[in-house]
């Protein structure tokens, strides 16, 4: 991507309190470069990738987002081959279980691929054009 800004954040195993920290770089990363509801969709997204990927690996991640002419992409690296599995959750699971279906639903596009020892979480969100 030509042009293109990035953000590449790495998360310990198990640093929870992270989050919040992968969020507020991705926002300062898109601030007045996307509209406000694009910016709070991959907020949210991001976050459910990098607590799905510390809640269900035991071991950190890598954040990358890069912001381009037609897209912010968001990739969650972590280190554990095994792929996911999107699952229905039943009502009496209280808010677990809704990360992936939250990025089936709210991305423009969203992936899993292994690489290396681990696999790739992305998606992306084609609404970029900065607001007017």
């Amino acid at each position: 991507m030509t042009g293109a800004m990035r953000l590449r954040r790495h998360v310990r195993a198990g640093d929870l309190t992270a989050v919040a920290g992968v969020r507020r770089a991705l926002r300062e990363l898109v601030r007045r470069r996307i509209p406000v509801d694009t910016a709070d969709v991959a907020e949210l997204l991001v976050s459910e990738l990098v607590t799905n990927a510390l809640l269900h690996t035991g071991h950190g991640a890598v954040v990358t987002a890069t912001l381009g002419p037609r897209a912010l992409r968001v990739e969650v690296r972590d280190f554990v081959p095994e792929l996911p599995d999107p699952y229905v959750p039943v009502p009496d699971d209280g808010t677990h279980g809704r990360g992936l279906l939250l990025v089936q639903a709210l991305a423009d596009a969203w992936g899993v691929h292994t690489q290396g020892v681990g696999k790739v979480v992305w998606f992306e969100l084609s609404d970029v054009k900065p607001p007017a």
